[in-house]
C-alpha cells in the first residue's frame, strides 16, 4: 500500500457511500473476468465433480447401511 492510500485511510473519519461505490467500481475494474467458453467448461467440471462426489458418498452410505444390517 502506498503512502497516499495510507494517508487517505487515516484521514477518513466517516463512511461515505460515494467513496465506497467509487472504490468498489475501481476494484471491479481490476478483476479479470473469464470468457464465456472458460465459464461454461469450468461450470461443467464443477457439476461433474459434485455428481461424482455425491455418487461415491451414496455408494459408501449404502455399503455401511448393508454392513450394519448384517452385523445387527
Amino acid at each position: 500500500m502506498n503512502k497516499k492510500n495510507e494517508a487517505e485511510i487515516q484521514s477518513n473519519n466517516g463512511f461515505s457511500p460515494t467513496k465506497f461505490f467509487q472504490g468498489t467500481k475501481e476494484e471491479l475494474d481490476k478483476v479479470v473476468w473469464p470468457s464465456r467458453q472458460q465459464l461454461v467448461s469450468e461450470s461443467i467440471a464443477v457439476l461433474l465433480m459434485v455428481i461424482l462426489s455425491a455418487g461415491i458418498i451414496y455408494l459408501v452410505d449404502g455399503l455401511f447401511s448393508w454392513a450394519s444390517k448384517q452385523v445387527f
